[in-house]
């Protein structure tokens, strides 16, 4: 059983004992425009100025006057958000717990958080560890989304964990969209096991759901603008995608081409020449 799978049990148990009914339930739970995670690679392939760019960005994003205006727009005026850091398949690190964002103070605290401390970086890469930690925080919100998103970023493919695809389709089953924004920036420590086209690993290996979308990072001087603008798409579903906006937004497609085990095994097979020397 998978460990969504036991919290979800585990809520359903806590329910019967108190008399509550699967409608009473959610009748209970806050409601929200958007349950949105915010999984954020700080594994070793990124440099601490990297890393700091991360933080900054989403700072930057969560109290950027659009994406104020998205979440005002929204039917109930707020959204439910949590920020997480992850690495390799047992590196979690939750920095942000389930937060209403409601105004530009809301936003503001949620800042603080992300400032309070400085991220600390950690081996491997599992995107499928953290596609199911994230998975996980919804059954722990306490709020009920019209959307449920995991927004996930990352510098590589997945070489740690579960395979990657098969984790994005059992959190795809549960009715959450996974949108993604691969950082192909070639900065900080380059890395044997990067790929050169991680916008389409992401594409075929990891976003998917209803809308679906990943914005591609080829430079820090981006990351900023890609952050603000891909919360306004998501907080926002009516907002157009723009062909000449700087940055390409690329929907999830139907077919699938790409190996998506092309991180394992480059792991597994600079691992064995080691060994063999």
């Amino acid at each position: 059983m998978s460990r969504s799978s036991r919290t979800g049990h585990y809520f359903a148990a806590v329910a019967l004992a108190f008399g509550l009914l699967p409608f009473e339930v959610a009748q209970s739970q806050e409601a929200v425009d958007v349950e949105l995670v915010l999984a954020v690679d700080v594994s070793l392939s990124m440099s601490p100025q990297e890393l700091e760019i991360q933080r900054r960005g989403y700072a930057t994003a969560l109290t950027d006057d659009e994406v104020l205006q998205a979440i005002a727009d929204g039917a109930y005026g707020k959204i439910a958000v949590t920020y997480f850091e992850w690495a390799g398949s047992t590196t979690q690190h939750l920095i942000v717990p389930w937060t209403v964002i409601a105004s530009r103070a809301d936003a503001e605290r949620v800042v603080a958080q992300l400032s309070a401390n400085p991220p600390n970086s950690a081996r491997r890469t599992s995107i499928s560890g953290a596609l199911e930690f994230g998975a996980d925080l919804f059954a722990e919100s306490h709020f009920r989304g019209m959307k449920r998103v995991i927004d996930i970023s990352g510098d590589g493919p997945n070489n740690q964990g579960a395979p990657v695809d098969l984790v994005r389709d059992r959190v795809l089953e549960q009715g959450i969209v996974i949108n993604g924004l691969p950082l192909m920036t070639n900065g900080g420590f380059t890395s044997v096991y990067d790929v050169k086209d991680l916008d389409r690993y992401y594409t075929d290996c990891v976003i998917g759901g209803p809308g679906a979308f990943m914005i591609p990072v080829n430079d820090w001087s981006q990351f900023p603008e890609a952050i603000r603008r891909k919360l306004v798409l998501e907080l926002a579903d009516n907002r157009p995608v723009h062909e000449d906006d700087a940055l390409p937004v690329v929907l999830a497609q139907e077919t699938k081409g790409y190996d998506c085990q092309v991180g394992e095994k480059m792991w597994r097979d600079r691992s064995y020449l080691w060994e063999s020397r």
